[in-house]
């Protein structure tokens, strides 16, 4: 019985580095939106029609905001201060 108890005990997970997938640090919401206004005035599409699609932490001060404008591809480059760094179609 003992023995089958102990087959229930979990390993310790592996390192980090060990992992398949790695953490990406993702654009908090608010500059996102502000990254989707940002790109709606720049193409000139309805904001409600601007959708972010992913973002990743670029440095420790910088994020990349990725989003669709209605089918158009656009990058966006913000700081974590809330300063508009690029508006730009990817």
């Amino acid at each position: 019985m003992a023995g089958a108890l102990s087959a229930c005990v979990s390993a310790p997970p592996p390192p980090q580095e060990q992992m398949s997938r790695t953490q990406v640090e993702t654009a908090p919401a608010d500059l996102q939106l502000l990254c989707a206004n940002a790109a709606a005035k720049a193409s000139g599409v309805d904001s409600t029609k601007i959708l972010p699609v992913s973002s990743n932490k670029i440095d420790s001060k910088t994020y990349q905001v990725e989003l669709d404008a209605s089918g158009k591809k656009t990058s966006c480059l913000v700081d974590t201060e809330g300063n508009l760094l690029s508006v730009k179609e990817a």
